[in-house]
């Protein structure tokens, strides 16, 4: 749904980009990378059958995320 704005199960163009965030806490839709690092995937949702899909946006991001949690 990422790239081509279509969902992947009924083939809507109807679809919903919802930014990650932050909540008090360390609440909300975040990868916890660190005790105060954060990175904050993006939803991507079907209005039409409500099918989901996150994704981690920035290359940036990913190579955070692999450094910390990688193997």
């Amino acid at each position: 749904m990422k790239n081509m704005r279509k969902c992947p199960k009924c083939d809507s163009d109807d679809v919903l980009r919802l930014q990650g965030e932050r909540q008090g806490y360390g609440a909300g839709n975040n990868i916890r990378i660190g005790l105060f690092g954060q990175v904050l995937p993006t939803k991507y949702i079907c209005c039409e059958c409500g099918y989901l899909e996150e994704w981690v946006d920035e290359p940036g991001d990913i190579a955070r995320i692999k450094k910390f949690r990688g193997k």
